[in-house]
């Protein structure tokens, strides 16, 4: 008995390859050893696998079972090991699928993908975007990092990384070479405003100093500190309480536009601002204004030139990035003409 348990202890010890291999091993030598101890039962090699892996597997369908001793014999060996082999293997199969899912949940498991959009710093506007992002691409793959240690927003799109969003391990869980864009909010849970400042420029250092290609957007308390951000080469700012205020403004002043404004934010509601591609045809800005009002798209700015519209007699840049207000019908099928 205490050799028996000294045996069960090392299997249980056993990696988890090592277990694979083992049942592998097990269940091919049985195999054989059934074909050549009872060929005239199992008729082919194929058979005595399957009796072999019906047996440890448990199901035994009786189609297939040994006559003689030596195979009986073979039998109640397989009952006794092959069959706490093979559960032993499950079970460690089903640990490592629940570690994962730990890891997961934790954020301590290192993003694989490419491509994807990394939010840091959790908060209720971290969520919306996350919402919005989610919305707006079908296919956009989102990161969070944060120094929570529970995931805040478990959805399938929805990655999660713990830890310093400064530090260059963490970004690099969050593959950060490989990402789109990143967008770093605000921390809610530091009360000074330069201090919240302080902490976002040094993220945007970090992600400068790891991946220089990567387009940043880095949400301000305060307006005086933009200039600081600019050494740092952060591609877009957002000052914190900017937007709001303006929007508050235009409902007092215009009543109604608000709804407009909504739509334009968000792709959930109407119509929504898109890069429309450039028609080679095209050698005005009015021959791009008309073309696009006829297939339903309103031309509004050429990057962030929104003056276009007056001075539709003038020539299209080669380079000219175009954007239009349209809904996402429309818009498909003014690219798929371009194609």
């Amino acid at each position: 008995m205490p050799l028996f348990l000294k045996l069960v202890i090392k299997l249980f010890r056993l990696k988890h390859y090592s277990i694979l291999l083992l049942t592998l091993l097990l269940v091919l030598v049985s195999s054989t050893l059934g074909f050549l101890l009872e060929p005239d039962t199992f008729g082919s090699w194929f058979n005595a696998f399957w009796w072999v892996m019906t047996t440890v597997a448990t199901v035994g369908y009786g189609d297939f079972y040994p006559v003689t001793v030596p195979g009986k014999v073979l039998a109640m060996l397989l009952y006794i090991f092959g069959i706490g082999l093979l559960s032993l293997l499950i079970g460690r199969i089903i640990d490592s699928l629940a570690e994962v899912q730990r890891r997961r949940e934790g954020g301590k498991l290192r993003f694989q993908g490419q491509d994807h959009i990394i939010v840091i710093n959790w908060s209720k506007k971290a969520q919306l975007a996350v919402e919005e992002l989610l919305v707006s691409d079908p296919d956009a793959t989102v990161i969070i990092i944060d120094g929570c240690d529970k995931h805040p927003y478990d959805q399938p799109r929805v990655h999660f990384i713990s830890g310093d969003p400064s530090s260059a391990e963490t970004l690099k869980m969050a593959g950060i070479h490989k990402a789109r864009s990143a967008i770093i909010f605000a921390d809610p849970r530091i009360d000074d405003p330069s201090l919240i400042d302080g902490k976002s420029l040094l993220i945007s250092s970090s992600i400068e100093q790891a991946a220089p290609n990567v387009h940043t957007t880095v949400e301000i308390v305060l307006e005086k500190h933009i200039l600081n951000f600019r050494h740092v080469q952060v591609n877009d700012f957002i000052l914190s309480h900017d937007a709001v205020s303006r929007l508050a403004v235009r409902s007092a002043l215009k009543e109604g536009s608000i709804d407009l404004f909504t739509q334009l934010l968000s792709r959930k509601y109407g119509e929504d601002v898109f890069e429309a591609p450039v028609d080679p045809a095209w050698k005005t800005y009015g021959d791009a204004f008309h073309s696009l009002l006829r297939q339903g798209a309103t031309l509004i700015a050429d990057r962030s030139d929104m003056g276009i519209n007056r001075r539709l007699e003038e020539q299209l840049p080669s380079n000219a990035r175009l954007f239009v207000i349209s809904d996402d019908e429309t818009i498909t099928k003014i690219r798929a003409e371009r194609r």
